[in-house]
C-alpha cells in the first residue's frame, strides 16, 4: 500500500501556529484543510451556535414558515413523510415533535422500502392519507424530483412543503414550497449549501420559532431549540455531508447534546450500542453504532419503528424497541457480510481493472447494499455501485471516493437509468437489468476519462509526520480541538518514526492484534491493529507506522491508544 504525503507551506504553518498559539501539528492540519487564514481557523476551532446564519436567508423558508403559521392558527391536519435513512428519520422526529409541542397532532409515515420504494411515491402518499383528509403535506429528505406526485397531492386539495437536499435530476415539483439550496441557491449561502435535510429542518424550526416568539407564543417561548441538536448531529454525520460551515457547528454541539440526552429512545439505543455518554461521543459512534441500528428498520422492516422510538417517552417501549432494532441490525450485518464476500470476489475475478465498479447479484437484498458499497469503495478506492434484485430492475446504492462526484458521474450515465439521485458521496440508483452491462461500461468509461485512464491504487494519505516521542496524551488533547472529524475534515493519519516493538504482538479473534511499542526515549505506547494479523510487524527493528490516535477507556481510566493502519521497516 502506498503512503502519500504532500508537504504544506512551512511558513504558513509556522505563521498560523504563532498567531493562534497552537502546536505546529495542529497548525499543519488546519493549513492542509485550507484554513491558513487565522480568523477562519479560529472560527473552525471554536464553532459557535451564535454564528448560525439567519434562517430566512434560505430561499422559500419564509413561505414555508407562513404556511406552517396558517396551519397552527387553523389547527389544520398535517401529514409528515420522511425518508427511511437516519437523515429522514431524524428530520421526521424533529418536525413531528415541534408541531406537537406547538399544538398540532401531525400524522407521520415513512416509506416502506420493499413495498413502496424510495421517497415520495403514489403508494406512500395514499397510505399517508388513509388516516383522513390532510390540509398540509410535508415531505422531508425526498420530493425534489417528484413532480407527478406533488401534482397528485395538489389535485386533492393538499398543500405541499418539501425540505430536501438531494440534487435535481428532473424539473422541480411545481406548486410546492421547496426548500433545497441545491435547486434554489441564494447568494452567499455557502454556510448552509451542504446541509443535509435534518440541518434544513432545524433552520425551518428556527425560523418558525422566531416568528412565533415575536408574537409571544407561550409554547414557542418554552421550546429550547438546542435540545434538538442531538438529532441534527445524528442525521448530519450519518448522511456523509461535509462537516464544515454550519454542519460543523451542528455536529460539534450536537454530539455534546447527544452525550447528555434525556430522550428515552436514544438512551435505550445507546445502551444496546454499548455507548456511554459520559465518555463523550465521536462521529464514528453514530456512523457505526447508532446509525446502522436506525437504518436497519428501514432496510429490513418498517422505518417508522425508529421514528416511534425517537419520539416515545415510554421507557418500556423504548427498551423493547431498541432491542428489536439491535436484532435487526445483527441480521443486517450477517446479510451484508455475505454480500461483501461475494462482491469482493466479483471485483477480484471480473473487474480488477475497472476504474469504477458496478456490482449486481440476483440474490442481493437492495435494502442493505449501501454499506457494502461503502466497504468496497474504501477497500479498492474506486467509486462503487452495488445493486440488488427487484423484479425486472436492479436497485441499490453507490458510494464515492474523495475527488469524485457521483451525482455528476451518474448524470453522464442517466440515459441508462430509470431513477437516481443523492449527493456527491452517496446515491441511490435503479435501472432495468437488461441495461446493466451498458451502464457498467458507461460508468467505468466516465470515471476512467476523468482519472486519465487509470484505476486508482489504494493508498494512505498522511496528514503529517511525527517522531515517536511526540505520541503523548498532550498531543491527543491538542488534536481534540479539530473534532469532530468527518467529510471535509478527515481524521488525521500520521506517519510515525522512531518506534520499536517490545514483544511479539498479541493476535486476537485470528485477524486482529494488540501490541506494545517503545519510542526512542523508552516510553511505552499501546496500540491495536484491525484485520492486520496477516502482516505482523517484527520485534526489535525500528519501524515506521501509519496510525490514528484514539482514547481507550478501561476501568474508568482514559489512556492514549494508537490504531495501526500499516507499517514498514524504517529506512536507514
Amino acid at each position: 500500500m502506498r503512503w502519500n504525503y504532500t508537504p504544506v507551506h512551512a511558513e504558513s504553518v509556522a505563521a498560523l501556529a504563532r498567531e493562534l498559539g497552537t502546536p505546529p501539528v495542529v497548525a499543519e492540519l488546519l493549513v492542509r484543510n485550507g484554513l491558513a487564514d487565522s480568523a477562519a481557523a479560529a472560527r473552525f476551532l471554536a464553532p459557535a451556535l451564535a454564528t448560525l446564519g439567519d434562517p430566512f436567508l434560505l430561499v422559500n423558508l419564509d413561505l414555508a414558515v407562513e404556511r406552517l403559521l396558517r396551519a397552527l392558527q387553523r389547527k389544520e391536519s398535517v401529514v409528515v413523510l420522511g425518508d427511511y435513512d437516519v437523515d429522514g428519520v431524524c428530520s421526521t422526529a424533529i418536525m413531528v415533535s415541534l408541531l406537537r409541542r406547538l399544538g398540532l397532532a401531525p400524522r407521520y409515515v415513512v416509506p416502506r422500502r420493499a413495498e413502496e420504494g424510495y421517497g415520495l411515491t403514489r403508494t406512500s402518499i395514499d397510505r399517508a392519507l388513509e388516516g383522513g383528509r390532510s390540509d398540509l403535506f410535508i415531505a422531508l429528505d425526498c420530493g425534489t424530483n417528484s413532480g407527478e406526485e406533488v401534482a397528485y397531492l395538489l389535485s386533492r386539495g393538499v398543500d405541499v412543503i418539501i425540505v430536501d437536499h438531494h440534487r435535481s435530476t428532473a424539473p422541480s415539483a411545481a406548486g410546492a414550497v421547496l426548500i433545497n439550496p441545491h435547486v434554489n441557491p441564494a447568494p452567499g449561502d455557502e454556510a448552509w449549501r451542504y446541509l443535509c435535510t435534518v440541518g434544513l429542518v432545524f433552520k425551518l424550526a428556527h425560523g418558525l420559532l422566531k416568528r412565533l416568539r415575536l408574537e409571544n407564543n407561550l409554547a414557542a417561548l418554552g421550546i429550547v431549540l438546542k435540545d434538538y441538536l442531538d438529532l441534527v448531529a445524528m442525521g448530519t454525520i450519518a448522511d456523509l455531508v461535509t462537516l464544515t460551515g454550519e454542519n460543523r457547528i451542528f455536529a460539534k454541539h450536537g454530539l455534546r447534546v447527544l452525550a447528555e440526552t434525556r430522550r428515552p429512545g436514544l438512551l435505550a439505543l445507546m445502551g444496546v450500542s454499548g455507548l456511554k455518554g459520559e465518555q463523550g461521543l465521536v462521529p464514528s459512534d453514530i456512523s457505526f453504532r447508532i446509525g446502522p441500528r436506525i437504518n436497519a428498520s428501514g432496510r429490513l422492516a418498517d422505518a417508522s419503528l425508529s421514528v416511534d422510538l425517537l419520539l416515545s417517552e415510554d421507557w418500556s417501549f423504548c427498551e423493547a424497541t431498541a432491542r428489536q432494532l439491535d436484532d435487526l441490525n445483527r441480521e443486517r450485518q450477517e446479510i451484508e457480510r455475505q454480500i461483501t464476500e461475494r462482491a469482493e470476489r466479483y471485483v477480484e475475478e471480473k473487474y480488477s481493472a475497472s476504474s469504477g465498479l458496478v456490482l449486481f447479484d440476483e440474490a442481493w437484498h437492495p435494502g442493505v447494499v449501501g454499506i457494502v458499497a461503502g466497504r468496497i469503495s474504501r477497500k479498492y478506492n474506486r467509486p462503487t455501485i452495488v445493486l440488488g434484485n427487484e423484479g425486472d430492475s436492479a436497485k441499490g446504492s453507490g458510494r464515492g471516493i474523495n475527488g469524485s462526484n457521483l451525482v455528476e458521474i451518474l448524470g453522464a450515465c442517466s440515459d441508462c437509468l430509470d431513477s437516481w439521485g443523492g449527493h456527491p458521496m452517496a446515491v441511490g440508483v435503479s435501472l432495468k437489468k437488461s441495461r446493466l452491462d451498458e451502464f457498467r461500461a458507461q460508468f467505468d468509461d466516465v470515471i476512467r476519462r476523468s482519472h486519465d485512464g487509470a484505476a486508482a491504487e489504494p493508498g494512505i494519505e498522511l496528514s503529517g509526520w511525527l517522531d515517536g516521542t511526540q505520541l503523548t496524551e498532550q498531543l491527543m488533547t491538542e488534536l481534540e480541538q479539530l473534532r469532530p472529524f468527518g467529510m471535509g475534515n478527515p481524521e488525521p493519519v500520521f506517519g510515525v518514526r522512531g518506534v520499536r516493538l517490545r514483544n511479539r504482538p498479541d493476535v486476537f479473534k485470528e485477524i486482529h492484534f494488540r501490541f506494545a511499542a517503545e519510542n526512542d526515549e523508552g516510553r511505552r505506547i499501546s496500540g491495536v491493529a484491525w484485520k492486520l494479523a496477516g502482516k505482523l510487524p517484527p520485534v526489535g527493528p525500528p519501524l515506521e507506522m501509519a496510525i490514528q490516535l484514539n482514547w481507550n477507556y478501561y476501568n474508568g481510566r482514559r489512556s492514549l491508544q494508537i490504531e495501526l493502519l500499516d507499517w514498514r521497516l524504517a529506512s536507514v
